[in-house]
């Protein structure tokens, strides 16, 4: 389990974690944490540099070393923990339905839930609203379940889950209390996905569940563990980023004026950078791992086979070696080459499905509501040590359409 450094096990740390990177980028870019048994990394070039590196950098946990060493968990055998060519095998079962092309056809189905939900939300609100809950996390939540082919009104169970998976532990928490939690949720799931495959066998649809079951078995090109574990990996990636993209990007719109949220909600193409600037600046995914296979020298440090890497996208997101003004939201910001969804062969598979729901989400809250702010309030970090954002986020308004 990935573990939270210690400077950033306190609520106002996580929440505001970029001086730390800012100071770390300074004095120990490459750093080894003896305390987590992981080198952690935070320059823009070296992120950079490990993410476009299969060679000597592994996402397979099997290759790192000690207790890390195994394939256990609800995920093992994903293109999340595959290199290639397996992972680009594995990807290739699902890959087109998350082209953009093919997304575009879903943009008129996404609008209305968003508006459906807006609707909920504005009609049991008194000038405010927690965001999370009437918007950020549903809308995704009920896209992924649609494309799936699986009821989205079980999403409650479905955010129980993904929060479980995504939790780490720090200083203060019972690891093995939250590695069993997390095998329970694994557990759950694969019976819950076990269900719908066999069900798809017997009645094949048009959704992703049956893509899955028709490639899964003898013959196929996904083992049982691999259909079960894509099933899983879809349903929680495909809520939690996008809840802390949209979140996010409300939390740094809230820096902006009225005269700015107008002119986003009047050009698509000023909304989209936004969007941009947003996954540079409050990146929904702040660390990802990798596991070194080759003695190699990294910004001067040298790392052995089995060791640890942590990546932390969100520091070189903040590198001013590779942004001007990096810290600083400026919506309008070109270029914009942030590594928000990673980069190289392991770069995010619904990226095109995340940007597309930010999207649509911030258009119809831009165009329906005007003075949107975030409430004053002491706001709780989503707990894990590689996804950032809020659990909640109160929004008040002055006036809905």
């Amino acid at each position: 389990m990935l573990q939270l450094p210690s400077a950033l096990n306190d609520r106002e740390s996580w929440l505001e974690p970029f001086e730390w990177y800012e100071q770390m980028r300074a004095d120990t870019p490459v750093r080894y944490d003896e305390r987590r048994g992981a080198w952690d990394v935070f320059g823009y070039d070296e992120v950079k540099s490990v993410l476009d590196d299969d060679e000597r950098y592994s996402v397979d946990p099997r290759n790192a070393a000690g207790p890390r060493g195994d394939d256990d968990g609800p995920i093992g055998g994903t293109m999340l923990t595959r290199d290639p060519p397996r992972h680009d095998e594995l990807r290739s079962v699902v890959e087109e339905a998350f082209r953009p092309r093919q997304l575009r056809e879903l943009e008129p189905r996404m609008r209305t839930i968003t508006n459906e939900l807006l609707d909920d939300a504005l009609a049991e609100a008194d000038g405010q609203f927690d965001l999370v809950e009437a918007l950020s996390y549903p809308l995704p939540v009920v896209v992924i379940a649609e494309l799936l082919g699986v009821p989205s009104d079980e999403r409650e169970q479905f955010k129980r889950w993904s929060d479980t998976l995504a939790r780490s532990a720090d200083d203060t928490t019972d690891t093995e209390a939250i590695v069993e939690d997390q095998q329970d949720a694994g557990e759950e799931m694969a019976e819950y996905f076990g269900r719908q495959i066999e069900e798809r066998r017997q009645n094949p649809r048009d959704d992703l569940l049956t893509t899955i079951a028709t490639n899964e078995g003898a013959g196929g090109r996904l083992s049982r563990r691999e259909a079960l574990g894509m099933c899983t990996l879809l349903l929680t990636a495909g809520n939690i980023t996008t809840t802390n993209l949209i979140t996010n990007a409300v939390r740094c719109l809230d820096t902006q004026g009225a005269e700015t949220h107008a002119r986003l909600a009047d050009d698509e193409a000023a909304l989209k950078s936004a969007i941009e600037e947003t996954l540079r600046y409050r990146s929904p995914v702040q660390a990802i791992l990798r596991n070194v296979t080759s003695e190699t020298n990294l910004g001067g440090e040298t790392l052995q086979p089995g060791e640890e890497v942590v990546l932390w996208a969100g520091s070189a997101n903040r590198d001013d070696q590779q942004f001007d003004d990096a810290g600083s939201f400026r919506p309008g910001r070109s270029p914009n080459q942030h590594l928000g969804f990673g980069y190289g062969t392991h770069y995010c598979l619904g990226a095109p499905l995340a940007r597309l729901e930010a999207k649509v989400a911030l258009d119809v809250l831009l165009d329906r509501l005007t003075g949107i702010e975030v409430v004053d309030t002491e706001l709780q970090p989503v707990r894990s040590s590689f996804i950032y954002g809020v659990e909640s986020l109160p929004v008040s308004y002055e006036s809905a359409t």
